[in-house]
């Protein structure tokens, strides 16, 4: 497995309410895993842990076989990139200067950006539809506009797993199938694709593999057809949510 999780159990502080509770996951590589469920049953949380950047209260999390903390910094993000939600940029970078952010676990410090780096970049726009773009400004991007950018970053990290948080919801129809796209001809480049989402309609369309989460315990996780059922989603939104195949597609309708 990619990524395995094992008795995962994290809080934000002494006396805390867990946010996450003995979360055991085989996430498998080369695939697309959804993480579903509803706000606050600990996504995010799982996403940034998965990252590195939190440190659970209990249980171990291997990264192709080693132990995460075997990893230094450096060699963690040249593995394992993100696409946060909503991204607040502070500094008034140009959009190529802000993809090229991307290669930073590449560089020496205080090392500039070489050609290839800078090829990198390029191809990371191009595959998200936004490379005219490279010359504006970061800080005056639309919302839709800098999300792209943002999933553009990630790629020119050129990760091994892309960790993808609520990657569609700020996008438009057009956008939003844009970065399907991407989802997918990352899948089929081998990367390892595991992103959250809060809405069975995406998980139905994009993923392979499906983990549902609520209160911080998973519910069920596996293959989607297994997985995305009417029992399974209603007992994870409390309401009554119906699956429907049509012309090989599942179909979510809720009542």
């Amino acid at each position: 497995m990619t990524i395995m999780l094992t008795g995962l159990s994290f809080a934000y502080g002494p006396g805390e309410p867990l946010v996450l509770q003995d979360v055991s996951l085989d996430l498998p590589g080369g695939a697309v895993t959804a993480i579903l469920g509803p706000n606050g049953s600990g996504k995010t949380t799982l996403l940034r842990l998965i990252l590195g950047l939190l440190t659970p209260l209990t249980g171990a999390i291997q990264v192709f076989g080693q132990a995460q903390a075997a990893y230094s910094r450096r060699e963690l993000s040249r593995q394992i990139g993100l696409v946060p939600q909503g991204e607040s940029l502070s500094f008034n970078l140009n959009v190529l200067e802000y993809v090229l952010l991307g290669r930073a676990p590449y560089l020496r410090m205080l090392e500039q950006p070489s050609e290839d780096d800078e090829r990198a970049a390029f191809e990371a726009l191009e595959a998200t539809g936004v490379a005219a773009l490279w010359h504006r400004s970061a800080l005056s991007l639309s919302g839709g506009e800098q999300q792209l950018a943002t999933v553009s970053r990630a790629l020119a990290q050129e990760p091994r797993i892309l960790l993808m948080d609520e990657p569609t919801t700020h996008l438009d129809i057009a956008n939003a199938r844009r970065v399907a796209g991407v989802i997918r001809q990352l899948r089929d480049q081998g990367c390892t694709v595991i992103f959250t989402t809060h809405a069975p309609d995406a998980v139905a369309a994009l993923a392979d593999q499906v983990v549902l989460l609520k209160q911080g315990r998973v519910l069920a996780s596996g293959p989607t057809s297994a997985v995305l059922t009417a029992d399974h989603l209603s007992a994870t939104y409390d309401v009554e949510i119906e699956v429907v195949e049509a012309n090989g597609h599942l179909l979510i309708v809720t009542y």
